[in-house]
């Protein structure tokens, strides 16, 4: 008899080689409650990524496939590219998602530098008022966006970045959240490291760029994620701030392309795939990254 059998004689063993679903506390699940698990998964998974999917079966149906029919299909029966290139020929959709390229990238790029130095002194550096500052960016994450629009249009008119991709980045150049989550994943690191660094001779910068940083880009790699979808699916901001059509973010373009084709769901609905096929790539690159790093900056209450 094995160990496990004596002390727990009422259940019987696995069968060796056989994993049995185990809960939280360890103990197993019985099948009921498994089968519910997944048909609540499934449920979730059915409303996230079908509309996605639907979308992508809509831009793919030809002319001659009816998409209004009564009994749907979500198959199409010759699937087609072609609905892409009536994009590209009924909007400059390529020089839109140039722009928001360009807003993003310098989105992420702003966000990972301010958040990481400001995360770091927040959450490693000793001075007065730190836990003042603190407050001051939870704060800030509960001012929604559109009661400061105003101001920061105001801003942007008085700098003369009005109309300009810069203007458009500025608003969001740090977010509040971010330094949030870099200040939680610097606090995870053990102070006995950097008093060790700082024994050898290491100054500040060597200590945040050498020993804190590397430990923490996990959490870099969600602030990119977050930063990046932040700023390519931006609507309102860049509409406000932009008037030259040829700086249009793609968020924009999409919308003239459904104002001008409303009745023709095959283009929005391949021009909806092209906005959101950058996001999925992105997230398939830095998606083992994402799942630990939120847990180093996991805020805690």
């Amino acid at each position: 008899m094995s160990l496990l059998e004596k002390v727990r004689p009422g259940r019987p063993a696995a069968p060796p080689g056989e994993p049995r679903p185990t809960g939280r506390r360890g103990g197993s699940i019985r099948a009921g409650d498994l089968v519910w698990r997944y048909l609540l998964l499934l449920a979730v998974l059915a409303l996230t990524v079908g509309p996605f999917l639907w979308q992508l079966s809509t831009s793919l149906k030809g002319p001659t496939e009816d998409i209004y029919s009564s009994t749907p299909t979500f198959l199409p029966s010759h699937p087609t590219l072609h609905n892409y290139a009536r994009v590209a020929d009924t909007i400059p959709v390529w020089d839109y998602v140039l722009n928001s390229l360009k807003v993003a990238t310098a989105n992420v790029v702003t966000n990972c530098v301010g958040s990481a130095l400001a995360g770091y002194a927040l959450a490693r550096l000793h001075y007065r008022g730190r836990r003042a500052a603190t407050l001051v960016f939870v704060l800030a994450m509960l001012v929604p966006v559109e009661g400061i629009v105003i101001a920061q249009f105001t801003t942007m008119r008085e700098l003369g970045l009005n109309n300009t991709l810069v203007g458009v980045v500025l608003p969001g150049a740090v977010g509040a959240m971010n330094v949030l989550l870099m200040r939680n994943a610097f606090r995870k690191l053990p102070y006995e490291i950097e008093e060790a660094a700082y024994v050898d001779g290491a100054d500040v910068w060597q200590r945040f760029l050498r020993i804190a940083l590397p430990a923490a880009k996990g959490t870099l790699a969600v602030v990119a994620i977050f930063a990046f979808m932040g700023a390519w699916d931006d609507f309102l901001w860049p509409l406000i701030v932009l008037s030259d059509p040829s700086k249009f973010t793609l968020t924009i373009g999409l919308n003239y392309l459904h104002g001008t084709f409303a009745g023709d769901e095959r283009l929005v609905a391949a021009g909806t795939v092209i906005a959101v096929a950058p996001l999925i790539a992105l997230f398939a690159c830095l998606q083992r990254y994402f799942f630990r790093g939120v847990g180093e900056g996991a805020v805690k209450g």
